[in-house]
């Protein structure tokens, strides 16, 4: 709990300074553009008067500073055209044609294209019959944003892609980190939980066997040896829990008619636990101590739900490459939003449950058979149905 709430703190934080990040950025980038764009707007005033004083220009007219002024925007992307539609000068386009034919019909598709997307500036001309300016001639100026400015707009947006890029991969390192601290936390303490067993399991076993010498046929002798066979199986489970286990092909009937018997002995004969015929052999990598602990844990929580009586039947069939077994109950069932919480380590509806059972078939399914196991379908009042699935032998 407290790993889970340090993790939770930390993912907070993280995206707590991805938004701070972000939300700087964006504002920065919003003024710096907001400045740019309102100093270019001021130079293609500056460059629409200069091209003004150029047309209307007569041969004493010094254009040193209009042609300065004109020849200096290397930045801008601009199209001029006059009052009957013609191209009178374009700058910073990308023409990049081979000839000049190729290069006029260029301009041309530019211009058609500016004439929709781009800034326009109509600028009056001065009529003069020496240089063929009529009356209410004007020229329409095109232009678009410079290279620099288009790019610095984007650049927000691609740095707050690269911030939760970052953010993603730190929270799944948390992710990882919290979920190889579990199996350490799993591993370990199913180990010692075998170890510590180990050893009073194996005195009381020696000791039916001195107290079989006396009592060869004492019923309450064999119950005993049943149950102590039972620690050992417990045992045996928790030690390959802590190790990676060996799976081998086996029939999965028997292995479900032995956990659901275990499990029969010790519930109400109001209910009622079955197991349907398969229509084809079914069989499956397994190891066989987890499979039956996986059926038994499904099964006894079945029976909690439903308060001393019902039914719970096990289906198993083939579908594709997979042996699948649904475990249908008449119990209490699962709100839809708590098909997943289920499966996770602490969630229990018992009063003195410790909600490790369902956590600890999901680890079995998914991490040593390679399955899946969820919450097929469920509701309130209505029972629920749990599906495993497993990939099934090879033919």
């Amino acid at each position: 709990m407290i790993w889970t709430n340090s993790i939770r703190r930390v993912k907070f934080a993280l995206v707590g300074t991805a938004v701070v990040i972000a939300a700087t950025s964006l504002l920065i980038s919003h003024r710096l553009i907001h400045d740019l764009k309102a100093e270019e707007v001021a130079k293609m005033e500056v460059w629409a008067e200069a091209m003004r004083s150029l047309m209307s220009a007569d041969e004493t007219t010094d254009l040193n500073l209009v042609l300065k002024v004109i020849n200096s925007n290397n930045t801008i992307p601009l199209l001029v055209l006059d009052s009957h539609g013609r191209v009178t000068t374009c700058r910073n386009l990308p023409i990049n044609a081979r000839t000049e034919a190729d290069s006029l019909s260029r301009v041309a598709d530019i211009a058609q294209a500016m004439q929709h997307d781009a800034h326009r500036m109509k600028m009056w001309l001065t009529p003069d019959a020496d240089a063929g300016i009529a009356r209410g001639d004007y020229l329409l100026i095109y232009y678009r944003e410079s290279v620099m400015l288009r790019r610095l707009t984007a650049f927000p947006y691609v740095q707050l892609g690269v911030v939760s890029l970052f953010i993603a991969i730190a929270i799944f390192a948390l992710l990882s980190s919290k979920r190889a601290e579990q199996n350490k936390v799993w591993v370990g303490l199913s180990k010692e939980t075998a170890h510590q067993l180990g050893t009073p399991i194996s005195s009381l076993m020696a000791w039916t066997e001195v107290l079989k010498e006396t009592y060869p046929d004492d019923p309450l002798l064999r119950e005993m040896q049943t149950d102590v066979q039972r620690l050992e199986m417990i045992a045996e489970r928790f030690s390959k829990i802590g190790s990676a286990p060996e799976l081998k092909l086996l029939p999965i009937l028997p292995l479900i008619d032995k956990a659901i018997g275990y499990v029969r002995r010790r519930v109400s004969a109001q209910v009622s636990i079955t197991c349907t015929e398969a229509p084809t052999a079914l069989s499956a990598p397994l190891c066989a101590p987890l499979f039956e602990w996986v059926i038994e844990v499904i099964c006894k929580n079945a029976v909690d739900a439903m308060s001393g009586a019902g039914s719970i039947v096990l289906t198993p069939f083939r579908s594709g490459d997979r042996v699948v077994v649904e475990i249908a109950d008449t119990g209490k069932g699962i709100a839809r939003k708590d098909f997943k919480t289920v499966f996770r380590p602490g969630y229990t509806t018992k009063q003195r449950g410790w909600g490790l059972g369902l956590s600890l078939a999901k680890r079995i399914v998914e991490e040593y058979h390679h399955g899946r196991i969820y919450v097929k379908a469920s509701e309130p009042g209505q029972g629920t149905t749990f599906r495993i699935e497993l990939p099934a032998a090879q033919t």
